[in-house]
């Protein structure tokens, strides 16, 4: 506590006076007594170093500069971070040509290492902005030429990451911040971003440079935000142009790479590719690459090699011709056909690889390549120099046949490994799968069909083969050759895709239509479970075939009634499995094209395809199917319909389920298909809008597609997307006429597709017309007069139509009123009989029961049979008759005969009076006699 003492001055006036007094307290830590040492007063530390009239004090400066970073050596408090900010920055002016402040700022750096110090909780969050602007300037520190400056900058960055967390404070007073704290900030900050730019500045201090490059690497590693601000400065240019400079500690390569394979996993890809996309960084990563190709000694070296690989491969990916013009695509291209051909590349000839899981991945890597860089034509003629077709084919050799007979093969000592082997094989067969259909020559030159077949015939063989499946392309295939069968068609696949005559007539010729078919007939009877592997297998050997037959009758013979009996299977097995998600929608297409390419053409084909119920299957299918595979069944039926046979199966047809025939069919997907493109129609299907009668609502890319040049017909694009032209195209081929089957409503939807054609021409005109309007055209009179012409015709015949619709409605009407008419003439009819039955019954009774009654009906019948023989004999004979014809069959021998008969005209009128007159008395006769 504080004591006052009363004192005397010399004049006798009294003063108090304050005299300290010791106090006792508990001791604490020197680092709380520090702090809670009067401060210095930070904002006169910065008027001394930023005043004109004490700038020059250097003596001065240095004291109390070392004062205050005594009195801080724990950590600075987080509101002083502003002041410290402002005497760093004075500290590393004077630095530039007074090195006496070098040591102040080495000095201050160390003091950074450690955690800043908050008085309050709510510090972190009022002081983030200084801390914020304290990292940043840390890195503008770089710029101070000192060696030891920029030294401590690095570590100290490096510490914040790598020092362990400070152990949390018991007693009062300033508290070390949280550890993520600063970590946070660091990511908000500038730091990273000047860190890379000051990477140019440090080419004489490699020491140095080796120190950021595993700063920036902690950086990359840690956090997605220093990724995005490192390629916000173009940090992969950066490092990728600095990492070749002069190495004494042979690390730049290792932590380059790791730097930028972080930009590349934390980072976009889009914008390292960007980076990366220019020939100095392909000279650099050649220059690398060449470097540790025939230098990787350690094993670090090696991985170092395979990841620049794969930032070739990104290169390759987006930029392919600066590796043709830098020449590292000639040097990788020569080294994929190693070891499997000799190369007279003098970096290649040098190079001694292993049997080891790294070269292994580089040889992966490479093969990788060469699909990327087969997109730019320039690489397709490297490829041929380079020999690469027959180093592929040398890879997809069966194992049996792995030992090679070329002069050009390499020698025995260093063979892959059967799990390699199988590996690269794979990866092979994949790589061809793309590059073979650009290098079809090279293919056929190199046998390239041979070794496919014998590869399948390997594949289907009875060989024992337990595959791997390690690798990516070896999925579905452990255990077999599944695999390779896969792979296999794949190729097998591309290549024939391109229709070339003399590579099919050769697969043709070595028997491979039968030999598909076998073995799909063989997968499909085999008791294993379908996966999604087997069902590509399945479709693919489908698309081969179609491939090979198109086109070619004499292939669609070949193809026979086994094929069609294959093709018959799968269609009778529906489209249940179309969304199963294993690829039975391909499946299911494929098979289709195989009814086109490979039956279509061919009447031997069409008529067994027919009689085996082939039309009829399709017609199921089209009901049960979805809609996007209708488009490829009504082709299909429609070019079956060429053949004569055709068209009574399609007329016979009825669905099992609903009875629905054909023509109702169609006409009801007619009416879907129109009702999905918006076509105005009433509520009886006719026609609403005579001046649109079969357009819907156009979209608004159609005047885009018009003002396009060389666009093509919007109406005529329709043709091919929608389902309209096809079904009209079946319709005449079956005709309009007496269709089974048919409602009203399909009778109204009929008169519309017989004028499909005629609204079409009028669509074309229509449009004609709007492109001159929309390029503000104005064509001369005669056309003008032709094209209000064509309006007036096609308005024409849409009344014409709806009125031919509306004369079916009311003929149905009008049938239905009839009918009407007739089932209550008919009810009246069955009321009277009921009322004669009783009557008749009521006579009987009478007769029966009452002799008087009984007796004067007889007299009555006595009576009446007189009056007929009276009116018979008064009838006198006429000179002249007319005659009535009557056309009479007669069957003798079971032969039918035609006769004319006739009657006299007069007799036949007699005739029918007298039976009028003996009906009356008949009816007379029947009524009851009432006393």
């Amino acid at each position: 506590m504080l004591h006052f003492m009363k004192t005397m001055d010399p004049c006798g006036v009294a003063h108090r006076r304050k005299v300290d007094v010791a106090v006792v307290r508990p001791r604490v830590t020197d680092h709380v007594e520090q702090v809670c040492f009067k401060t210095l007063d930070l904002n006169k530390v910065i008027h001394l170093l930023e005043d004109s009239l004490t700038a020059h004090m250097q003596e001065r400066h240095i004291f109390v500069l070392k004062k205050v970073l005594r009195r801080r050596h724990h950590g600075f408090l987080l509101r002083e971070l502003a002041c410290i900010t402002r005497i760093l920055h004075a500290c590393a002016e004077k630095a530039m040509d007074q090195p006496e402040y070098s040591s102040i700022l080495c000095e201050a750096l160390q003091i950074c290492r450690l955690p800043f110090l908050k008085e309050r909780v709510s510090d972190e969050l009022i002081y983030a902005q200084d801390v914020k602007e304290f990292l940043s300037h840390m890195g503008y520190l770089m710029r101070v030429p000192d060696a030891e400056v920029r030294h401590r900058v690095v570590e100290s960055v490096k510490s914040f990451y790598t020092c362990a967390a400070p152990s949390k404070q018991t007693h009062d007073g300033p508290q070390p911040t949280s550890p993520g704290y600063r970590l946070q900030l660091l990511e908000r900050s500038d730091l990273a971003q000047t860190l890379f730019l000051s990477m140019a500045a440090l080419e004489e201090q490699p020491a140095i440079k080796l120190l950021l490059l595993q700063t920036l690497q902690i950086l990359s590693s840690s956090s997605d935000m220093n990724c995005a601000l490192m390629l916000s400065v173009r940090g992969v240019e950066t490092i990728c142009l600095h990492m070749n400079e002069f190495d004494p500690s042979g690390q730049f390569l290792f932590y380059s790479s790791e730097i930028l394979w972080n930009l590349l996993d934390r980072g976009s890809k889009t914008e390292v590719a960007a980076q990366l996309s220019s020939m100095e960084c392909a000279l650099s990563l050649k220059e690398a690459f060449s470097h540790l190709l025939l230098h990787s000694a350690r094993h670090a070296d090696v991985h170092v090699r395979n990841d620049l690989l794969v930032l070739t491969t990104l290169f390759a990916e987006y930029s392919s011709h600066l590796l043709i013009e830098s020449s590292f695509a000639k040097l990788l291209v020569a080294l994929s056909t190693s070891p499997e051909l000799k190369s007279h590349n003098p970096v290649v000839g040098k190079l001694k690889l292993s049997c080891s899981m790294e070269d292994l991945q580089m040889k992966k890597l490479l093969l990788n390549l060469l699909v990327l860089m087969s997109k730019d034509s320039a690489a397709i003629q490297i490829f041929k120099e380079e020999q690469v077709m027959l180093a592929l084919l040398a890879l997809i050799k069966p194992p049996a046949a792995a030992p090679s007979d070329s002069c050009e093969a390499r020698p025995k000592s260093r063979d892959w490994s059967p799990v390699q082997h199988e590996e690269l094989q794979l990866q092979a067969l994949a790589v061809l799968a793309t590059v073979a259909p650009l290098m079809l020559d090279q293919f056929m030159s190199s046998y390239g069909t041979v070794a496919l077949l014998h590869l399948l015939d390997w594949c289907t063989g009875p060989d024992t083969f337990f595959g791997h499946g390690h690798s990516f392309h070896a999925t579905g295939g452990r255990g077999g050759k599944r695999a390779h069968m896969r792979h296999c068609l794949r190729l097998m696949r591309s290549v024939t895709s391109l229709a070339e005559k003399t590579l099919n007539q050769d697969l043709c010729d070595q028997g491979a239509i039968h030999l598909l078919l076998g073995l799909l007939m063989q997968m499909e009877a085999s008791p294993d479970e379908e996966d999604a592997v087997t069902v590509e297998m399945k479709s693919d050997m489908q698309l081969i075939i179609s491939a090979l037959c198109e086109s070619d009758v004499h292939r669609k013979e070949l193809f026979g009634t086994e094929g069609v009996d294959m093709v018959v299977h799968f269609l009778s097995r529906g489209s249940g499995m179309f969304y199963s998600g294993l690829g039975h929608n391909k499946l299911l297409l494929s098979t289709l094209v195989c009814v086109r390419l490979c039956i279509v053409g061919c009447y031997t084909t069409e008529d067994y395809f027919l009689t085996r119920d082939g039309a009829k299957l399709l017609l199921d299918l089209l009901i049960s199917s979805p809609k996007c595979v209708h488009a490829v069944l009504l082709a299909a039926v429609l070019e079956l319909c060429d053949n004569p046979n055709t068209v009574p199966d399609v007329l016979a047809w009825r669905h099992a389920d609903s009875g629905r025939a054909a023509p109702s069919l169609l006409l009801h997907v007619w009416r879907r298909e129109e009702a999905e493109l918006g076509v105005s129609r009433n509520q009886h299907g006719g026609i609403a809008d005579p001046k649109q009668p079969i357009l819907g609502h156009r979209p608004l890319e159609d005047e885009d597609l018009m003002s396009t040049p060389n666009a093509p017909s919007a109406a005529v694009l329709e043709i091919q997307e929608n389902l309209q032209a096809k079904i009209y195209l079946i319709f005449c081929k079956m005709g309009f006429q007496d269709l089974p089957g048919l409602s009203v409503k399909d009778h109204v939807t009929l008169c519309l597709i017989k004028r499909y054609l005629d609204f079409k021409v009028a669509d074309v005109w229509d449009e004609i017309d709007r492109e001159l309007t929309l390029e503000a055209v104005r064509p001369v009179t005669p056309d003008q007069e032709t094209l209000r012409v064509a309006r007036q015709m096609s308005q024409h015949t849409a009344e014409a139509v709806a009125a031919e619709q509306e004369g079916v409605l009311q003929e149905q009407v009008r049938t239905a009123s009839q009918e009407e008419e007739l089932l209550y003439e008919e009810l009246k009819s069955h009321w009277k009989q009921r009322q004669l039955a009783a009557m008749s019954w009521s006579d009987f009774v009478s007769r029966t029961s009452n002799y008087d009654t009984l007796k004067d009906i007889k007299e009555q019948r006595e009576k009446n049979a007189e009056e007929v023989r009276s009116m018979e004999e008064d009838v006198a004979p006429r000179p002249e008759e007319l005659f009535i014809g009557q056309m009479v069959v007669s069957e003798d021998g079971g032969a039918r005969a035609i006769k004319l008969t006739k009657t006299p005209l007069m007799a036949a009128a007699q005739e029918e009076a007298l039976l009028s007159k003996r009906e009356r008395l008949r009816f007379c006769s029947s009524v009851p006699v009432k006393d």
